[in-house]
């Protein structure tokens, strides 16, 4: 029975060590670099999703297979003595699709008018996906002056539609898969 403890324990040690190391070296998607501006009508958020693309995302990508992420906005006015009020709900989508015959990326956001942005460095499209330039909240008129409020963001990558349009895949494989935690931004308006 004593030997038998004694081996599981060298095998669960072995297994940390190995398993540990790669482990902290994983980085997770995260929002970074909130800004919240405004123009004279409206709310304006800018922001950065990190460390989204992984090495097996980037060889579908390459692939040809179209790649989109989801970020979600969700705005809040704090009240005393009940619970917040939801204000707006913005989804924004960007879409990442490389023609492997002119070797161009094309990034499509809904946060641009749906018109497609063309790359032909994969750095520069991984920006654009990546970036939220000004990205309406809400109109101004919807807000009180004095009230405090936060805005909520978080991205996702969507399922992916394979060519043909057979069927809908999911990526379970923590490669393929992203979702950040929220991020909170309070503010006073």
């Amino acid at each position: 029975m004593h030997k038998n403890s004694i081996s599981f324990i060298v095998v669960l040690e072995l297994a940390l060590l190995l398993f540990l190391p790669a482990m902290s070296v994983a980085k997770e998607a995260n929002i970074s670099d909130i800004i919240l501006t405004n123009t004279e009508k409206n709310l304006l958020a800018y922001f950065r999703v990190e460390d989204c693309f992984t090495e097996k995302m980037e060889e579908a990508i390459l692939a040809g297979i179209p790649t989109t992420f989801t970020i979600t906005m969700e705005l809040f006015r704090e009240r005393n003595w009940w619970t917040d009020k939801s204000e707006s709900l913005v989804e924004l989508k960007h879409t990442i699709k490389y023609d492997t015959v002119k070797k161009i990326f094309f990034v499509v956001s809904s946060d641009a008018d749906m018109k497609p942005e063309q790359f032909k460095s994969f750095e520069k499209a991984k920006i654009a996906m990546s970036d939220v330039n000004g990205a309406i909240v809400t109109p101004l008129t919807s807000l009180r002056k004095g009230k405090n409020y936060y805005l909520r963001i978080k991205a996702e990558l969507d399922k992916v539609r394979l060519p043909l349009h057979l069927e809908y895949v999911f990526f379970f494989v923590s490669l393929w898969d992203f979702e950040t935690d929220w991020l909170q931004q309070d503010f006073v308006y």
